[in-house]
């Protein structure tokens, strides 16, 4: 009579069917629903608000907890806040790990806790001057802060640029574009959902 115990091993001995390797899953480009609160008349943005907005956030005391989860060895996050090629070339904070590698942070706070990130095309819409995700930055990473939350999205500089011209032309079809009237000019932005952006600049690392 044959046992569970014999049918047990009859089953082990059988040859189990390849494996398939695991492939990406499709990044799905979804028109995002619009809040109510970005519809209307468009945003005045003005240079000397936004300066201060930076500079109040920029001793927040999330700050440092947030970039040593980030980098357990962190030795250092120190801010950059005198005028010079740094500033001027957006970096904010220099990360210093106890190794002594160093990496350069460019930090913009939003003060909603929204569920995309606004990727700036246009500085300067009218005289054509592009903004962050297109033009080339120093930094080495973007710490995309939501204030309500306290977290960031540290967004590596390379790859989520290289996600901007894979996708971008369809993202500006998909999720539209925000203006905020400056004095004088009007820069442009585009808000990709946070997964929808994350997913892209993971596929943006793989080069083939």
């Amino acid at each position: 009579m044959r046992t569970a115990t014999t049918a047990n091993r009859r089953k082990r001995t059988i040859n189990p069917l390849p494996v398939q390797p695991a492939r990406s899953r499709p990044i799905k480009h979804q028109p995002a629903v619009r809040d109510r609160r970005a519809a209307g008349s468009p945003r005045v943005h003005r240079f000397k608000d936004s300066l201060a907005l930076s500079e109040r956030f920029v001793d927040a005391d999330w700050w440092e907890p947030l970039y040593k989860r980030a980098f357990p060895t962190l030795a250092s996050a120190v801010a950059v806040r005198e005028d010079g090629w740094a500033q001027r070339g957006g970096i904010d904070r220099l990360l210093t790990l106890s190794c002594g590698r160093t990496y350069t942070v460019d930090e913009k706070i939003r003060m909603h806790d929204w569920p995309d990130v606004l990727l700036e095309r246009w500085s300067d819409e009218q005289r054509r001057v592009p903004g962050w995700i297109q033009k080339p930055l120093a930094a080495d990473f973007i710490a995309y802060a939501f204030v309500p939350a306290g977290m960031c999205l540290l967004l590596p500089v390379v790859p989520l640029q290289r996600a901007w011209r894979q996708h971008g032309r369809r993202w500006i079809g998909l999720y539209g574009t925000r203006a905020a009237q400056n004095p004088g000019y009007v820069s442009v932005g585009v808000p990709v959902p946070r997964q929808v952006l994350m997913q892209a600049i993971v596929e943006a690392m793989l080069v083939s």
